[in-house]
C-alpha cells in the first residue's frame, strides 16, 4: 500500500511540476509578447533640421507648418503603421554646417527612424549628403536647384518639381505673343543662388533662342545672397528701360527691394517676374502692399489653393483651423513641406515597414500623389512628373494663369502701372 500510495504522490508531483513550468512558460511567452507590443507603440520618430534664425528663417517656419500641419492629420487618421508620428527637428540658423551636425546628431543620437528635408538647395546638399551616408532616405520638398540632383547624392527624393526648368512656362507665354505685342528687350539679375541661378540660365537660354535683345544681365556676376538691399541693381534695369524684367530671387527680401524701387521710380516693365517672393503668401503682400503686387508674375510647382489634387481640401481647411487667416496667405514653403511628409506617408504605409533600404527601392519604383500633383522619381531622386506653372498675382489672389489648360484667368499683360 505505501509503495501504491508512493507511486500516486510520485505520479502527482511530475503531473504538478509539469502544470507549474507549462504555466511559467506561457507567462514568460505573454510577458515578451506584451513587450514586443510595447515596442511596437512607440512613436515613429522623423527627424529634419529647419531654419528658424536666419536668412532663410520666413521660410523655414513655413516649412515648419507643413510638417506639424502633416503630422496632426496623420495622428488622427492613425498614425502610420498604426503608430503614432513624432517629429524630431533643430534649428540649423540657416548655416549649412549646422545642417550637418544636426542631421548627424539625428540619426546617431537621436535614432529617427525617418527623415524629412530641410529649406533651400543650399541646405538640402549637405544634408542629403548625411542622409546617404548612413543609408537613409530623405525625401524632401524644398530643396528644389539643380545641385541637389547633380551630386551623385543617391538617398534623396525631391518631392517638387525641378525648379531649375520653372521659368521655361514663363518664356513659353512670353515668346508665343502676337508678334505687334511682343516685347523686345529683357533684363536679368540673379541673387549668387543654386536655387536661382540656373533658373534665369535656363529662362535665358530660351529667350536668346527667341531673339530677345538683351539690355541688362549681372548672371555673371550675382549679388551675394546676404545682400537684401538690391535697389542700386534695379536702378541699372530701370535705366536700361527693358520691356520685361527677370529676377532671380530667393524669397520675400531681395524681390521686395527690387519692385519697390521699381515703383518708386515710376518704373513699370510690361512684365516682371521674381523666382521666389510672390509666392510666400501674406509675407509677400504685407511688405509690398496689396494693391502693388498686381501683375507680378512667379512660376512654381503646381499648387494653389483651390486646385483639385490630393488631400487638398483637407489641407487648406485644416491649415486655416490651425493656424487662422485665409487660403491666400498659405506660403509655399508649408505646401512643399506638407507634400514631403505625403510621399513619406505612403511610400511607408505601402511597403509596411521603416527598414531603410526598403524604402528606398519603393520611393524609386513607386508613383505617389501629393498637394503639387502626381511624383514619381527619377535616377537622380528629382520628380519627373512635376509640372511647373506660371502664377500671377490678380486682384489680391495669386492664381495659376499659364498653361491654359491650367489656368484660372488669363495672364494680364501688359502689367498695369503701379498704384498710386
Amino acid at each position: 500500500m505505501l509503495v501504491r500510495h508512493g507511486l500516486k504522490i510520485g505520479k502527482f508531483l511530475s503531473i504538478l511540476c509539469t502544470v507549474v513550468i507549462m504555466a511559467f512558460l506561457s507567462a514568460c511567452s505573454q510577458g515578451a509578447a506584451n513587450n514586443n507590443t510595447n515596442s511596437n507603440q512607440q512613436p515613429i520618430k522623423i527627424g529634419y533640421s529647419v531654419s528658424l534664425a536666419g536668412d532663410f528663417s520666413d521660410d523655414g517656419h513655413a516649412l515648419q507648418k507643413g510638417y506639424e500641419l502633416w503630422r496632426d492629420n496623420v495622428n488622427k487618421s492613425g498614425g502610420l503603421l498604426g503608430r503614432q508620428v513624432q517629429l524630431v527637428f533643430y534649428n540649423d540658423n540657416s548655416d549649412a554646417q549646422q545642417v550637418t551636425t544636426n542631421y548627424q546628431k539625428l540619426i546617431t543620437s537621436d535614432k529617427v527612424d525617418l527623415l524629412l528635408g530641410p529649406f533651400s538647395t543650399l541646405l538640402t546638399v549637405p544634408a542629403a549628403t548625411v542622409a546617404q551616408k548612413y543609408g537613409f532616405a530623405m525625401v524632401e520638398g524644398a530643396g528644389t536647384g539643380k545641385k541637389v540632383f547633380a551630386s551623385n547624392l543617391s538617398t534623396v527624393f525631391g518631392s517638387s518639381a525641378p525648379s531649375e526648368f520653372y521659368l521655361g512656362t514663363f518664356a513659353e507665354y512670353i515668346l508665343a505673343l502676337p508678334a505687334a505685342e511682343r516685347p523686345k528687350t529683357i533684363a536679368y539679375s540673379t541673387v549668387d543662388n543654386p536655387f536661382a541661378v540656373p533658373q534665369v540660365a535656363y529662362g535665358k537660354g530660351l529667350f536668346n533662342a527667341g531673339q530677345m535683345k538683351s539690355v541688362f544681365d549681372n548672371t555673371g556676376t550675382p549679388y551675394p545672397e546676404e545682400q537684401n538691399d538690391v535697389s542700386p541693381i534695379a536702378k541699372q534695369i530701370i535705366a536700361a528701360k527693358a520691356d520685361v524684367v527677370i529676377m532671380g530671387t530667393v524669397g520675400v527680401a531681395d524681390c521686395v527691394s527690387f519692385l519697390k524701387t521699381f515703383k518708386q521710380q515710376h518704373y513699370n516693365p510690361k512684365a516682371a517676374i521674381c523666382t521666389s517672393g510672390p509666392d510666400e503668401g501674406k509675407s509677400f503682400t504685407d511688405i509690398l502692399g496689396a494693391a502693388s503686387t498686381e501683375g507680378i508674375f512667379v512660376p512654381n510647382a503646381g499648387w494653389y489653393p483651390a486646385i483639385k489634387n490630393y488631400q487638398n481640401d483637407t489641407f487648406v481647411s485644416s491649415y486655416i483651423a490651425k493656424y487662422g487667416g485665409t487660403e491666400q496667405e498659405i506660403n509655399n514653403g508649408t505646401v512643399q513641406g506638407y507634400s514631403a511628409a505625403q510621399v513619406l506617408e505612403q511610400v511607408v504605409t505601402s511597403a509596411k515597414t521603416l527598414d531603410q533600404k526598403t524604402l528606398i527601392a519603393a520611393l524609386r519604383s513607386g508613383s505617389f500623389d501629393t498637394l503639387q500633383g502626381p511624383v514619381k522619381f527619377g535616377s537622380n531622386g528629382a520628380n519627373t512628373a512635376g509640372v511647373p506653372f506660371l502664377f500671377q498675382w490678380q486682384k489680391g489672389q495669386l492664381i495659376p494663369v499659364y498653361p491654359s489648360s491650367s489656368a484660372l484667368a488669363s495672364p494680364e499683360y501688359p502689367k498695369p502701372n503701379w498704384p498710386a
